[in-house]
């Protein structure tokens, strides 16, 4: 009678493992073999972190192995078990594999194909065809699409974390509960005995450094020291949080009526401002979006500023980046000055906070927000709407969508929901943040998800006129890595562009973020099939950069530059000044955040620079997917380029008082997961 040797691995993360009965059952091509119950007599079967082999014997040759079925049944209480994988060895001494890395719960059964990715064109067998269009079928009833707002993204139909699928559920929710992250950090920052006070003013700027942690060596404390010298302003738009703003100004916006005798004590190079202008000297930095955009009302007794400035940069001899012009609103006027770094001490201040603030919403709700978290969330719930699991293309990009759907969840149901925590410190609390997602949204488009293609787009391509800017150049680095992966793993499974065009998965796939993720707007960009194969190596470079290096680019350097409150207001109490020399440093400090909404604002960007416990960096692929000796090399060619990159970024970092690390692949994390 046929034997064969089961090995059954257990996931090692909290609860994994399962009292359960578990049941066997093996498919082949010359039969199908009876339920076999996996016990071993006097031993605890599937613990946490087990493996376990038994022997099955069956009645008769099954022929070629082509499924497994896994059916869990209730010993005493529903316990959920995630079965990692199951390897095979077959009566001919034959091993064949077979990844799961799922949960099953209740009294569920799971079907297993072997590891070997295949196209659809690849299945030839009617059972494999069946087994693929069953499992999509469940899955598009699991992972249905919802508008969360008007005008957003598409999101995952859940109202909460715990009405998500069981597999892309965080393993404890409470690593991510933002209520309890916040009051956490409040503790740990010990902050807590200032929210008594939760509406009275600072004292003065030294003030803020009541709430201030100062860590040896660290960027916020520099910040801290230097946050109000121009040449600390000018560098943030280059290495700080939000580094995708600033472009290259080609032409002077006549909404902002600056002239040469305004900003003549500025330039270095005896160039008239238009002179300047055309040998590529000057930079702006626009922010037209928050025009209009309501504040946050919900606090009656405190009523709360935005404004929408307009800021022009001056690369200066040294080539650093200083500021030269600062309009507040976007409509030029009497009450609408254009302030100076000859103007007074704080009127030029106050109008340096105000681009700090304005800066700061654009970087929480539209770099961070929209263009990492909710686009990589549409990039999830489409893949596994469409791609089965032996797909190459879902093998490949899991890990990349590793818990970005569960954080968003998450973040809808406390977060930027209404009277969520983003209500109580910011001024686009209370309905702003959604009115920019929507009015952002119209501009959002592929391309500027293309790293090189923003870069170039913006005119911060040419290193040689710009050699600071070090997000650009650790991104190209970390962009030219992936996408050099992804073209080899797409070689492996594509010989042809043909065989691209008739991947009718892949097109479904790529379809449903353009229709869902993207609102079916053709000013967007996002194809809506992929025809070729170098096409389809940008696109899913496109999803794994913004997964990864893009969201670590924007969020992780969050505590650096935004702990020190009067660098990054996340609200100001009082509307922007509307004369020239008439600011106080007593203003000032009334202009800033209250004690309670800085401690607030304090505990959020602490909490959120946090990596989450037991991170999984850009590289890494601990959940074997993929079986095939080609994709396992190429994986580890991967890796090598990444570590290449460290050393370099670890080299030029060596002795700059302001290390850029941020897109360290050691410090990228493969997922949108925080």
């Amino acid at each position: 009678m046929p034997s064969y040797t089961v090995t059954v691995a257990t996931g090692s993360q909290w609860f994994a493992g399962t009292d359960d009965y578990i049941y066997l059952s093996l498919v082949g091509s010359a039969g199908c073999s009876e339920k076999h119950l996996l016990d071993k007599p006097f031993y605890n079967d599937f613990e946490r972190g087990a493996v376990d082999s038994y022997d099955v014997t069956v009645d008769e040759e099954l022929g070629d192995i082509q499924l497994i079925k896994i059916e869990k049944r209730k010993y005493w209480l529903h316990d959920d078990w995630y079965l990692k994988y199951i390897t095979l060895k077959t009566p001919c001494g034959d091993y064949i594999e077979f990844p799961c890395y799922r949960w099953i719960s209740g009294e569920g059964e799971i079907v297993l194909r072997d590891g070997r990715a295949k196209l659809a064109c690849d299945d030839q067998i009617h059972i494999l065809k069946q087994h693929r269009r069953k499992e999509l079928e469940t899955r598009q009833k699991q992972y249905r699409w919802m508008e969360w707002n008007p005008g957003f993204p598409l999101s995952i139909d859940a109202k909460c974390h715990r009405d998500l699928p069981r597999d892309i559920q965080f393993d404890s929710e409470k690593g991510v509960d933002f209520v309890l992250n916040y009051s956490k950090a409040m503790e740990n920052l010990f902050i807590n005995r200032f929210m008594h006070m939760f509406q009275s003013s600072w004292s003065d700027f030294a003030d803020f450094e009541k709430i201030f942690v100062k860590i040896s060596n660290t960027i916020s404390e520099r910040v801290m020291n230097h946050w109000q010298e121009d040449f600390m302003f000018g560098y943030q738009f280059l290495n700080g949080c939000n580094p995708v703003l600033i472009r290259r100004c080609t032409k002077l916006p006549e909404k902002l009526p600056v002239t040469t005798e305004m900003v003549e004590c500025s330039l270095e190079r005896q160039l008239t401002l238009e002179q300047e202008v055309k040998q590529g000297n000057i930079f702006i930095v626009d922010f037209e979006l928050l025009d209009g955009i309501d504040a946050n009302k919900t606090d009656p007794c405190t009523l709360q500023f935005l404004a929408a400035p307009i800021c022009l940069l001056y690369k200066n001899l040294a080539n650093k980046i200083v500021p030269i012009a600062i309009q507040l609103n976007q409509v030029p006027g009497d009450e609408n000055p254009i302030f100076l770094p000859s103007d007074e001490k704080y009127d030029w201040l106050l109008a340096k906070i105000w681009v700090r603030s304005s800066d700061f919403h654009v970087h929480q709700t539209i770099t961070h927000l929209l263009c990492t978290h909710l686009v990589s969330e549409v990039f999830g719930i489409a893949m596994y709407r469409q791609l089965p699991a032996v797909h190459p293309i879902f093998k490949l990009l899991v890990a990349h969508v590793r818990y970005t759907i569960a954080i968003n969840t998450k973040a809808r149901e406390q977060l930027i929901c209404e009277y969520g925590l983003f209500d109580k410190a910011n001024a686009t609390g209370g309905g702003g943040h959604v009115q920019m997602v929507q009015r952002a949204m119209q501009d959002l488009t592929y391309a500027s998800l293309c790293f090189p293609e923003n870069i170039k787009a913006r005119g911060m391509d040419s290193k040689e006129d710009i050699p600071t800017y070090f997000y650009r150049d650790d991104g190209l680095l970390v962009w030219e890595a992936i996408k050099t992966f992804t073209a080899e793993v797409v070689d492996i499974y594509y010989e042809s562009d043909q065989v691209v065009q008739d991947d009718q998965e892949l097109q479904d796939f790529v379809k449903d973020v353009y229709v869902y993720g993207m609102r079916g707007r053709k000013a967007s960009g996002f194809p809506k099939s992929i025809r070729t194969k170098e096409k389809l190596t940008e696109y899913l470079t496109v999803v794994i950069f913004t997964a990864s290096a893009q969201h670590a680019a924007v969020n992780f350097g969050q505590y650096d530059w935004c702990s020190w409150i009067p660098n990054a207001p996340p609200t100001m109490r009082a509307p922007p000044p509307t004369a020239k020399g008439v600011v106080t440093i007593e203003q000032i400090v009334d202009t800033l955040p209250d004690r309670g909404r800085s401690c607030w604002h304090l505990g959020a960007v602490w909490a959120l620079s946090q990596f989450q416990d037991n991170e999984l960096f850009l590289g890494m692929y601990p959940e074997e997917h993929f079986i095939e000796k080609p994709v396992k090399e190429a994986m580890a060619r991967f890796r090598k380029n990444l570590d290449a990159i460290v050393s370099v970024i670890a080299e030029r970092n060596k002795h700059k008082k302001l290390p850029y690390y941020y897109l360290s692949p050691d410090r990228i994390p493969n997922s949108v997961a925080i």
